[in-house]
């Protein structure tokens, strides 16, 4: 399967250099704001696109025209979802977009929902959630935690969730989901070792995207719902 990367920062090479282990060939490489042309798509199967969120509504039409599968892990460009939907839906190429490609933060995620429905009738209960990742992550919270607070929402906790960001340093990402009562808090959390986690998902997902048509998440491939 030959792949085109979009963005080449630390996870578009470590997806380089783990490709060819998963069967595929990196056909060539696009800084995310530069224009497609027919030369870098061509003979391309599947795109994946871990550039900047500013570059994300462009790539994408640009790759719908090319009727070129795309797996997208950059977050921050959540707002033009719906209309990137419309325009995959009309180009009818196959969209596989994530905040996080690690199986384990959605069934994290599934967890934390859980948790949320239980404590949602208690009124006397709090809700944070924290995370910290490396110094150079531009978005603040992350993608994963407002995933996060939007899977306790829907399991029906209806009060203010404090989310909270840390940007330092190295760290992959770590987050932490905390339930505060009157005598006792209950902490639950999923740290990142390193960022291989992350490469291999977005991997593994291409090759599941190769030849769909519509528009996936993590939870279409792990049928883990929260």
């Amino acid at each position: 399967m030959k792949l085109l990367l979009i963005g080449h920062g630390r996870m578009g090479k470590l997806v380089e250099s783990l490709a060819a282990s998963y069967g595929c060939e990196v056909a060539g490489v696009a800084t995310g704001r530069q224009p497609l042309t027919e030369r870098m798509t061509h003979g391309v199967d599947v795109a994946i696109d871990f550039s900047v969120a500013a570059a994300v509504p462009a790539t994408l039409r640009a790759l719908a025209q090319h009727k070129i599968n795309v797996v997208v892990g950059t977050t921050g460009w959540q707002a033009h979802e719906a209309e990137l939907r419309e325009v995959a839906g009309h180009a009818g190429i196959g969209v596989f977009a994530a905040a996080n490609f690690s199986p384990g933060v959605h069934i994290f995620q599934a967890v934390v929902a859980e948790a949320a429905r239980r404590f949602a009738a208690r009124d006397d209960v709090g809700a944070w959630i924290h995370e910290s990742h490396h110094a150079a992550k531009k978005d603040a919270p992350s993608g994963t935690a407002l995933s996060l607070q939007r899977a306790m929402e829907r399991s029906g906790f209806g009060r203010r969730i404090d989310v909270s960001s840390t940007r330092v340093g190295f760290v992959p990402g770590t987050h932490t989901v905390g339930f505060d009562g009157p005598a006792e808090t209950i902490t639950l959390s999923h740290t990142a070792r390193d960022r291989t986690a992350f490469a291999r998902g977005a991997l593994a997902a291409a090759k599941w995207i190769q030849g769909r048509r519509g528009w996936f998440t993590m939870t279409d491939v792990l049928g883990v719902q929260s």
